[in-house]
């Protein structure tokens, strides 16, 4: 239930790094960049954060703790990217939607080394990232994606390989 930062991390004007309330962390690993108007809440679940080495958050950036987000060494993440690894009940016709909860865990996010995210991509819980993929502009992940490949549109399909 704390915030562990390196000491290279460099953190803008303007982030929101919220100290969980819920038992969960977020740990940001050395030479990382989180810019302007990036967010991380804690919500949805029992998952801790973890960003690794050299990774790079652009502006307006969510991140929601959910299942647990991992993301490795040297990956770029493109302006407004939206991480969700949660998702809400919404099964009774007879509660109000917010009212019911959570789902079950898909097992959280992860994003393995050497991965770009484009600008508005949006990851949703369950999802894995291989090494080395590139992810398009304004996609929408919701699975599991094949290492050094590019993926593009809602759901996001490979449309080649970079090997």
């Amino acid at each position: 239930m704390a915030n562990h930062f390196h000491p290279s991390v460099k953190i803008a004007d303007y982030v929101s790094i919220e100290v969980s309330s819920r038992g969960t962390d977020t740990t940001i690993d050395e030479n990382c960049v989180i810019d302007s108007f990036v967010k991380i809440k804690h919500v949805g679940g029992t998952g801790n954060i973890t960003i690794g080495k050299n990774v790079y958050l652009n502006s307006g950036c969510v991140l929601y703790s959910g299942n647990g987000i991992t993301i490795g060494d040297n990956v770029l993440i493109g302006p407004n990217c939206n991480i969700v690894p949660t998702n809400h009940n919404a099964e009774s016709i007879d509660i109000p939607m917010r009212k019911q909860g959570f789902q079950s865990s898909k097992n959280g996010v992860i994003i393995e080394d050497d991965v770009w995210l484009g600008a508005n991509v949006t990851i949703l819980d369950g999802s894995i990232i291989r090494k080395g993929c590139i992810i398009a502009a304004n996609s929408l992940v919701n699975g599991d994606i094949e290492e050094y490949s590019i993926y593009a549109g809602s759901p996001a399909k490979k449309i080649k390989s970079r090997k």
